[in-house]
C-alpha cells in the first residue's frame, strides 16, 4: 500500500448548480455556475487545500457529470481512485437559491437513487482505511443500503485505528422526512429523526469525534441543548464532541474535561452552503497538527466563513495562507 492518507472521506459527491444571480427564485434564475459538490467531496478538497493528502470513496453515475467529477477532484488534488461509476442511474445533481444571509434552499435530484448510495462494503479497501491518519463519514451515508451496511463496515475496520470523524450531517429529505419519500416527517422532521437515531448511534460507537450543528446533534441525542448535547455525544463513545451553533459560534467538548466555546467569525455573507465543510476540512487539519482546542475552532471558524463570503463551495476552499492572512487581519 502507499503511503497512508492524511484525510479519507466516504459518502456524498455530486454537481452543484448555483444560481449566478443572488435574491431571486431559481423561476427567475438565468444563469448557473457548474462546481463539485456533496459535503464528503467538499471535505476532502477543502483539507487537500490546506496541504493535506486527501481521498474520497463514493460513486457517480456513468455519465459526462461523472466524468466531471473526477477531472474536479484531480484538478483539486483529491485522490478519485475509489469514486467508481454505476451502471444505470445519473450522477447527482442539487440547485439552491441564495438569500443572503441565512436563506439558501437546496433542491436534491438524487433520484431513482443516488450512485453514492451504492456503495458496497465488499468494494471497501480496508488496509487504506484503517491506516488513514483520519476517517470522515456522514449521516447520509447510513440512510439506505447498501451505503448503510459499506459505511458501517469501514468504520469496524477502522476500529478507532486513529481520529474518526463522523459528520452528523442530517438531511431529512433522505429518511423521509419533510418532503421525502415517506411524507411522513411533517415541518418536524421528527419521524425521520426516529428512524435515523438506531443508525447515528451505532456510527457512534466507532467516532471519536462527532461534529454538528444543534438540528444535528438532535438527531443524535434526543436533545437541543448545546452543552446537553455535547456530553450526550461524549456518553455514545466520542473523544471529542464539536457542536456549531451558527451566529453563537462553535461548542467543543472533549473527553479529557479540555472546553472551548469560540464565537462566530463576521463576514458579509454571499452563499453560507459550504461553510461547514470548510470548517470540516480545517477542522482535519488542526487535529493533524495537533492544535489545542481554541486556536483549532478559530482556524476552522475562519475556513468557514471565507467560504460563507463566497458564491461556491468546493472551488472556494481557502488555503493556509488566506486562512492565515484572514486571522491576522481580525
Amino acid at each position: 500500500m502507499t503511503e497512508p492518507y492524511d484525510l479519507i472521506t466516504m459518502g456524498r459527491i455530486g454537481v452543484d448548480l448555483y444560481p449566478l444571480q443572488t435574491g431571486v427564485s431559481l423561476a427567475q434564475v438565468e444563469t448557473f455556475g457548474k462546481f463539485l459538490g456533496g459535503s464528503a467531496a467538499n471535505v476532502a478538497v477543502a483539507a487537500a487545500r490546506l496541504g493535506r493528502r486527501s481521498a474520497v470513496i463514493s460513486r457517480t453515475g456513468r455519465d459526462p457529470f461523472g466524468d466531471y467529477l473526477h477531472q474536479a477532484l484531480r484538478e483539486f488534488g483529491v485522490d478519485d481512485r475509489w469514486v467508481t461509476p454505476v451502471d444505470g442511474l445519473p450522477t447527482p445533481v442539487t440547485f439552491c437559491e441564495i438569500f443572503p444571509p441565512d436563506d439558501f434552499p437546496l433542491y436534491f435530484y438524487r433520484r431513482p437513487k443516488a450512485p453514492d448510495l451504492v456503495i458496497h462494503p465488499e468494494e471497501l479497501d480496508r488496509e487504506a482505511i484503517a491506516a488513514a491518519r483520519i476517517f470522515w463519514i456522514t449521516g447520509t451515508g447510513l440512510c439506505e443500503e447498501p451505503s448503510r451496511g459499506a459505511t458501517l463496515a469501514a468504520l469496524e475496520a477502522r476500529a478507532k485505528a486513529g481520529p474518526t470523524v463522523f459528520d452528523l450531517d442530517w438531511r431529512p429529505m433522505f429518511w423521509g422526512g419533510e418532503g421525502g419519500a415517506s411524507k411522513d416527517g411533517g415541518a418536524s422532521g421528527a419521524a425521520a429523526r426516529a428512524t435515523a437515531r438506531p443508525y447515528y448511534e451505532a456510527a457512534l460507537r466507532y467516532a471519536t469525534v462527532a461534529v454538528g450543528n444543534v438540528d444535528e446533534a438532535e438527531v443524535a441525542t434526543g436533545l437541543r441543548d448545546p452543552k446537553a448535547c455535547a456530553q450526550a455525544l461524549l456518553e455514545r463513545g466520542v473523544e471529542l464532541a464539536v457542536i456549531k451553533q451558527g451566529p453563537k459560534g462553535v461548542l467543543a467538548v472533549h473527553r479529557d474535561g479540555r472546553v472551548a466555546e469560540v464565537p462566530p467569525t463576521p463576514v458579509e455573507v454571499v452563499n453560507g452552503l459550504g461553510a461547514g465543510d470548510a470548517f470540516g476540512g480545517a477542522l482535519c487539519h488542526g487535529l493533524l497538527a495537533g492544535w489545542e482546542l481554541e486556536p483549532m475552532m478559530r482556524y476552522a471558524n475562519a475556513a468557514g466563513a471565507l467560504v460563507a463570503a463566497r458564491l461556491a463551495c468546493s472551488s472556494a476552499m481557502p488555503t493556509v495562507d488566506e486562512v492565515e492572512g484572514f486571522l491576522a487581519g481580525r
